[in-house]
């Protein structure tokens, strides 16, 4: 029996089909649950203030404005599973909030935020392709000084390597190609600013890039209906298994898929493979 196909994919769940079909199908068919973990929750924190910080006028987009909505963002999240999810002891909180400023700090290596005009931040843009609906938020879109679209991804973990660079920009052309889509016209560069180094990746889209997008959306979807079709969704070994939640229940690391839905917590049923002895006399 196959699997429902999903209907909607987004810049990360193509990416992450291609990376491990199996990772994929756990997060995005199944929707396991995952555990929060202390990078993505410090890149959700430092987006926030980055977010707030272009609220300002442009005048007051200081550092020391941008580490005030650090600290309102630290509020804003104070209850968020994704922050009160993290078991780190006192020490690690420390280093976590401490780098979450360091990352802040460097977004100004990056760019004068007094020269940036914003016009749509955290922005949900989608189009139909097909037989599906791609869909992507962008951190930031921008008119430039010549009146032009330009999209701003901020990213908090490390620059890839030349290997992974064009995985990365192979997001940046659905950003962009959900602006054409969405707005009438291709942003003229879409950047991706890496706080960590820091560092910018710019790419400049064309008509063959947004053209290249709807292409390669759609062999991915077909890839992804005909391992539904047979429940075929096979691991793709390699450096990202070090940070998988799913790790444990993957074939290539000696696991048993099946095993992963008790991530769903107590209460899960899990099929074994052999009929469960019966319940003895009188109990």
């Amino acid at each position: 029996m196959g699997l429902p196909v999903p209907q909607r994919l987004s810049p990360s769940s193509v990416s992450a089909f291609k990376d491990c079909p199996l990772a994929f199908r756990f997060s995005y068919i199944d929707r396991l649950p995952e555990p929060p973990s202390a990078p993505a929750s410090k890149g959700t924190l430092v987006h926030r203030a980055l977010e707030r910080l272009m609220c300002r006028p442009p005048a007051e987009r200081t550092v020391a404005t941008a580490l005030d909505e650090l600290a309102v963002a630290r509020l804003e999240m104070a209850d968020d599973p994704d922050l009160t999810g993290l078991e780190l002891t006192d020490e690690e909180w420390e280093k976590f909030h401490a780098e979450a400023e360091v990352l802040v700090r460097r977004y100004f290596e990056l760019e004068d935020p007094t020269t940036v005009q914003p016009i749509g931040l955290e922005l949900k843009l989608s189009a139909e392709v097909g037989r599906i609906t791609l869909r992507g938020v962008i951190d930031r879109l921008e008119l430039d000084a010549d009146g032009e679209l330009v999209v701003t991804d901020y990213k908090t973990g490390s620059v890839p390597s030349e290997m992974y660079e064009n995985t990365r920009l192979a997001g940046v052309h659905i950003y962009a190609f959900l602006c054409e889509r969405m707005l009438g016209r291709l942003p003229a560069k879409v950047q991706l600013y890496f706080l960590s180094k820091p560092e910018a990746i710019i790419a400049r889209p064309s008509a063959q890039s947004a053209a290249g997008v709807e292409r390669k959306t759609g062999a991915v979807w077909n890839a992804i209906a005909r391992a539904c079709e047979r429940d075929d969704f096979r691991p793709h070994p390699g450096p990202l298994c070090d940070y998988c939640t799913f790790r444990p229940y993957c074939p290539a690391h000696g696991g048993d898929p099946a095993q992963a839905v008790e991530l769903r917590g107590p209460g899960t049923m899990i099929e074994t493979e052999l009929p469960l002895a019966p319940a003895a006399a009188g109990h």
